[in-house]
């Protein structure tokens, strides 16, 4: 089992859903990130997802993607991402990390590192899962296969414009858990409707047997609250990205963690 399995399944037996925030790695500052997540695991996160920083990210909205651009002038690229995780690995053997983000710097890492370069030092690091918004899941087979062998899990993306056959696909290659985005749009757009999402989870449960996971829209601890109920974890990034923004250094944990402690007390509520 992965530390993504034991973590989900220990939360399942307690019956708590997961909190998953989500960081875009090496924002606000370059060398804030491990710090920042040890203050989201002081404060209830389960399982961390870091953003690759990318230029071209097609999922991102425009929060996000000012949180990339600006994480890249400052030199931040997939070896500095590796390293902020071996960084946390120090003090923390135990929480989940997944690395979110597109396929242009991953098969750029392995031109320069050599054929499955990325697989070997994401595991190397204590990486435990990888969401690469543009591997569609027929063409993964191999990819997840190799990640599986390191104990990692490749996770993937549900729309409400998914099919049922996009499910199955999905649902052969996933491991971990599925990220179900719950708008039609990017990262931080429009407003969660709670009730299609609820209606959305029993149809993907009829393919996926995995936790499933929602994300995009959910920006308070009512609304986290209210997912929460139907579904196995909560996901979080454009708020606390907002959040941070403008703060100097030394706020940036403390201020993320008081965030995270009101969405983990509404899940355990």
């Amino acid at each position: 089992m992965s530390r993504i399995d034991t973590t989900l399944a220990a939360l399942k037996a307690q019956g708590r859903k997961a909190l998953i925030p989500y960081v875009t790695a090496g924002y606000p500052f370059a060398d804030v990130t491990p710090e920042l997540m040890h203050s989201m695991v002081g404060a209830g996160a389960d399982i961390i997802e870091l953003g690759v920083p990318f230029s071209d990210p097609s999922a991102d909205g425009p929060v996000i993607q000012k949180a990339g651009d600006k994480a890249l002038a400052l030199g931040i690229g997939t070896v500095q991402v590796l390293e902020m995780v071996r960084i946390f690995r120090q003090n923390n053997q135990q929480t989940p990390v997944v690395l979110m983000g597109y396929a242009n710097p991953v098969e750029r890492y392995e031109q320069k590192h050599g054929v499955d370069s990325f697989i070997r030092d994401a595991a190397d690091v204590g990486v435990d899962g990888v969401l690469i918004v543009d591997y569609p899941p027929e063409e993964c087979v191999d990819f997840a296969a190799k990640l599986r062998a390191h104990q990692m899990d490749l996770i993937f993306l549900l729309a409400p414009t998914s099919t049922e056959a996009r499910m199955q696909q999905v649902a052969q290659v996933a491991s971990g858990y599925v990220y179900y985005v719950s708008l039609k749009g990017v990262t931080g757009s429009g407003a969660l409707d709670t009730g299609a999402v609820e209606a959305m989870l029993p149809r993907i449960r009829k393919h996926v047997h995995i936790p499933v996971g929602v994300g995009f829209g959910i920006r308070d601890a009512a609304t986290a609250q209210t997912i929460g109920r139907v579904a196995d974890a909560v996901v979080i990034g454009s708020k606390i990205i907002q959040l941070i923004e403008n703060e100097p250094r030394e706020n940036v944990g403390p201020v993320t963690a008081e965030f995270l402690r009101d969405i983990r007390a509404a899940l355990d509520a």
